[in-house]
């Protein structure tokens, strides 16, 4: 079953109507489902927040947030404020919480659509406070202790004062202190000596707290990579975000199908056009590549406009014509080519990009690794303008 695509104003208010585009990324909701489903029997002491911050990595935000509560979320993640306030505007209910804002942004408007907020530094507990007494609530709050990313939180040095100045606004009841968090700098190599570094850095950050009178009711800290492979790490709140889309974070470790995830998304496109050339044929700017023989071209209006890695010409696995083949030359703005050879095909065939697999066709862990990048990028990547079909019915009313 279809399920029509509802899709965040931040993402897609102005996009014209999808009508005869040649290619599209099919989502499967079930997938997605199932996939929380795979993570929630991982942790199972812990919450499961399944983030689905940028378009719920390329996927679209509003069925994908649906269905991964199906599936047994009962937390969503977001970075930007915006992603928040579109999923309260798609009707969404379930706690949130947005980790990512700048001074003088819309905390406020985060604070009064029921939102928690990160805060890690001064300002962010100021905006947060000024906020709750605007609307007449409390600022619902994480704090954020940086325990070696070197990225988002309060250093171990600024935690004290970041605690007591947030137990000083729970005090006059404009701040609930929900939780205490952080961030993983290498969850995908568990063995690494940071990893059991940065959890001692939060049970310390933690404790402190709890001394100065603190009560937090999560601490999170596990990623997808720490969700699958450090069951210590779990502990109140698990916040995987790649897996939730069947992508492995641990490509080096486990295989999607190792870990019993799914990957959601096939992109598909169909030729526009088939030609046979002679031998000697340069092909796509620069002519890359040279065809060895007489030969069978087939043009794919996909290009890195729409999200291929321009980085993956002579790369970039497609299935086309029954065969996985690679990019023949540059990926150029809107179309790359594929050499055929001698097999069948026509203006029309549909070709594969990448999808679950299963079919033996290619995935987005293929092009990430003909790439030189991961994953998550592949999918996140993918053009505005390519459409988004929804099949599936977890999270469909």
């Amino acid at each position: 079953m279809s399920v029509p695509t509802t899709v965040p104003p931040s993402h897609d208010a102005d996009r014209p109507a999808r009508t005869g585009y040649a290619a599209e990324a099919v989502v499967d909701l079930d997938a997605v489902a199932a996939n929380v489903g795979v993570l929630a029997e991982r942790a199972p002491g812990a919450a499961v927040m399944a983030v689905v911050k940028a378009d719920a990595y390329g996927h679209g935000l509003l069925p994908c947030a649906r269905a991964a509560l199906a599936g047994g979320a009962t937390w969503l993640g977001v970075a930007q404020v915006a992603e928040a306030l579109a999923l309260r505007a798609g009707g969404v209910t379930a706690p949130v919480l947005c980790w990512l804002a700048t001074p003088g942004g819309d905390l406020a408007d985060a604070v009064a659509a029921d939102v928690d907020v990160s805060v890690a530094a001064p300002w962010a507990l100021d905006e947060a406070v000024t906020a709750a007494r605007e609307h007449d609530r409390p600022a619902r709050v994480h704090l954020k202790v940086d325990t070696g990313l070197g990225r988002g939180g309060a250093t171990p040095d600024d935690w004290h004062d970041l605690v007591v100045a947030a137990l000083a606004a729970r005090a006059e009841g404009t701040v609930q202190l929900v939780g205490a968090w952080s961030h993983f700098a290498w969850a995908d190599a568990p063995e690494h000596p940071t990893v059991r570094a940065q959890e001692q850095v939060m049970a310390d950050a933690v404790a402190t707290a709890e001394r100065l009178g603190a009560r937090f009711e999560l601490r999170h800290l596990a990623n997808s990579a720490a969700t699958l492979t450090n069951p210590g790490a779990h502990l109140d709140l698990v916040r995987p975000g790649i897996a939730v889309y069947g992508l492995s974070p641990v490509p080096e470790i486990a295989s999607t199908a190792d870990l019993g995830l799914v990957p959601a998304m096939t992109l598909t496109a169909r030729l526009a056009l088939v030609k046979r050339v002679g031998a000697g044929q340069g092909v796509s700017y620069g002519h890359a590549y040279t065809t060895a023989a007489e030969t069978t071209l087939g043009l794919v209006p996909l290009g890195y406009a729409d999200g291929v890695p321009r980085h993956a010409g002579n790369a970039g696995p497609v299935l086309a014509a029954g065969r996985t083949r690679r990019v023949a030359g540059r990926v150029c703005m809107d179309q790359l080519v594929v050499d055929l050879g001698d097999d069948e095909a026509a203006a029309g065939d549909e070709v594969v990009l990448f999808g679950t697999g299963a079919d033996g066709g290619p995935t987005a862990q293929d092009w990430a690794e003909a790439a030189g990048t991961i994953g998550y990028e592949i999918v996140s990547r993918l053009g505005a303008r390519v459409p988004r079909r929804h099949v599936g019915t977890a999270g469909v009313a």
